[in-house]
């Protein structure tokens, strides 16, 4: 199928929505770890997580400009979502004139009610990576449909050939990639973001008693073990490798009293890949690392960008005694 909307999925930007969803992808109450692991936030500053719903950012190809787009399609599945007396021209109309709508003001509605934010709402766009945290307000974004990349001129076209969601920021050029770079964001009445906190993790080499300590009685190969210090916790990360690359990665997160509070070992699947934990010579982006910190409010410490899914979508993951994850919504049609 020839496909005539280019979309860039930028899987290390987080996009977060306070919207209603079902239960599976909900985020629970977070426990603390231990006593003394991490310094918690007060009740006052606690955030309800009962329903949130995180969001990749998709770059969207329009002729000569490119699109910076939140989809809600994977929460929003109306199916009268666009207008249905567009759908009946789409015999008539050339096929990049079927590729894009501006949702007029009824189709806006719908679209707002359904996924449970108001023109009061904001939209809180927050670069973890340079701490700095931008504003806008829901009424001033515009309200969008595109379609998906993977239908083709001659294609039969319904509602659900669209995503539909907002429209942040339009140009000409790439430069519009490096801007939405490590952004996370949230619709709602505030920001729900504990700022300055996030950390870029850079491995360093461990000893090797630490795998014979943490990570022995695999019948994998072992491959390389690093280690990276976060306010008082130590993270061990251990690669297992079969024939073609690794197989498993093991995580394991210990206090300053040596005890361990958190495990979790990561797989892959459905063609997904591990990211590298240490950048090659000419890397120079970011947009593989692996990040932590503490970045919800009255929540545990995440860790996140383990893994680059090729179906389905990523995830975040507490530092929590349930192993909680975070699934981001990122409209994957692969």
């Amino acid at each position: 199928m020839k496909i005539n909307t280019a979309i860039v999925l930028l899987c290390s930007q987080l996009m977060i929505v306070s919207c209603k969803k079902d239960d599976k992808q909900t985020v629970q109450n977070q426990q603390t770890i231990v006593k003394d692991s991490v310094k918690t936030a007060t009740k006052e500053e606690e955030i309800d997580f009962k329903n949130f719903n995180i969001f990749n950012v998709s770059t969207m190809q329009r002729k000569d400009l490119m699109d910076t787009f939140i989809s809600v399609s994977d929460i929003y599945n109306d199916k009268d979502a666009v207008p249905a007396d567009f759908l009946k021209k789409q015999k008539e109309l050339p096929f990049n004139e079927l590729s894009y709508i501006e949702l007029d003001d009824s189709y806006r509605k719908k679209m707002l009610a359904g996924i449970h934010i108001t023109e009061n709402d904001s939209l809180y766009l927050y670069n973890y990576e340079t701490n700095k945290l931008q504003k806008i307000p829901v009424n001033k974004l515009k309200a969008v449909a595109y379609i998906s990349p993977y239908m083709g001129e001659g294609d039969e076209i319904d509602s659900e050939s669209y995503m539909v969601g907002f429209q942040l920021d339009t140009q000409k050029g790439n430069d519009i990639f490096d801007k939405y770079t490590n952004v996370i964001a949230y619709f709602g009445s505030k920001s729900p973001f504990v700022e300055n906190q996030m950390k870029m993790i850079k491995w360093e080499k461990a000893d090797a008693d630490i795998q014979k300590k943490y990570f022995s009685g695999s019948k994998l190969k072992y491959g390389g073990i690093y280690q990276y210090q976060y306010e008082n916790l130590t993270y061990y990360v251990q690669d297992l490798l079969e024939e073609y690359g690794t197989q498993e990665r093991k995580l394991v997160v210990v206090n300053e009293h040596q005890e361990k509070i958190f495990e979790k070992t990561f797989f892959i699947e459905d063609g997904a890949e591990f990211n590298p934990l240490v950048k090659t010579e000419n890397d120079s982006s970011n947009n593989y690392a692996q990040w932590t910190g503490k970045l919800f409010k009255g929540k545990e410490p995440v860790v996140f960008n383990f893994i680059s899914p090729s179906f389905g979508c990523p995830v975040i993951t507490f530092l929590d005694k349930e192993k909680t994850e975070l699934s981001i919504n990122c409209d994957n049609r692969h």
